[in-house]
């Protein structure tokens, strides 16, 4: 059985959890080995529905994403949650529903509906007391303490470091398992972080946003046990799409184009198709 995503917090050393968003990523992630899997919010909005990261997507949107993730792969899954789409019953309903679907852990913010992606402007927070009852019922819903929640805080931005230091401490008060204190500005307001909390502590490490991308080693550090890489998989795998459509438009051809192409034998294995050709040949075999 593979490690679950509990026990792998137990163990030393950071975990790196890149970004899926489809089931083409998140089969690629799964077998390069990674501890975790990210089911990012902002990637599955954008290649699901086509829409910004702006609280546009519903719970059965997310949580059907969920579930297919949960069963293409074997890596343990953390799942985005926002804001629990709504109220206390929703938060409850939304805990019950991913833990159901097969993630092991669910990131929670205290963002005001319609929430914004972490590395936007213009985000505001709920009251503390809110929000605060929010992670309690969160942590009160699952059915089994293996059942992560993550407790994210999006006031940095808008209130200061002092005020989400203060609201981590009171999710973790509230039934917090891991404290995500989104969009530090510099790596001295990561290392107050990391000072303040003796809990395992989650990086946001998104590509062209607010917070310094730091390396492993540097994390480590720093005191942060997860490193999230929501859009780099999206960002890579976009440039490569504008490149080869740019290719195939100028030249009517891919034939000259200097990107690489993931093998298209390998493709068909990995998302499956040999179980496809087992059963065909299985029931050939009875028919004859």
């Amino acid at each position: 059985m593979p490690q679950t995503f509990s026990e792998r917090l137990r163990q030393p050393g950071l975990v790196i959890a890149p970004g899926v968003y489809d089931l083409v990523s998140a089969k690629l992630a799964d077998r390069a080995g990674f501890d975790a899997l990210y089911m990012t919010g902002f990637g599955v909005v954008a290649s699901h529905l086509g829409y910004p990261d702006a609280g546009l997507a519903t719970y059965s949107d997310m949580v059907g994403r969920v579930r297919q993730i949960a069963e293409g792969t074997t890596t343990p899954l953390i799942a985005d949650g926002d804001t629990g789409y709504g109220g206390l019953l929703n938060v409850d309903h939304t805990v019950r529903g991913y833990e159901a679907s097969g993630a092991q852990a669910i990131q929670l913010e205290d963002q005001e509906f319609p929430k914004k992606c972490g590395h936007t402007p213009r985000r505001r927070v709920i009251p503390l007391e809110d929000a605060a009852r929010k992670i309690k019922v969160a942590a009160q819903a699952r059915s089994s303490a293996g059942f992560k929640i993550i407790a994210r805080t999006d006031a940095r931005t808008v209130h200061g470091l002092d005020e989400a230091l203060r609201r981590g401490e009171a999710f973790l008060k509230a039934g917090a398992d891991i404290l995500f204190i989104e969009a530090p500005e510099s790596l001295e307001e990561m290392e107050r972080i990391g000072r303040t909390f003796d809990v395992p502590l989650l990086a946001n490490m998104v590509e062209g946003g607010r917070t310094p991308i730091l390396g492993r080693a540097e994390l480590e550090r720093l005191g942060y046990k997860i490193a999230i890489y929501p859009v780099a998989g999206l960002l890579a795998a976009a440039s490569a799409l504008q490149s080869v459509y740019a290719q195939l438009k100028a030249t009517g051809s891919t034939q000259d184009w200097d990107g690489e192409l993931y093998p298209f034998g390998e493709f068909t294995r990995m998302i499956g198709f040999e179980r496809v050709w087992e059963f065909e040949r299985a029931h050939a075999e009875e028919e004859a």
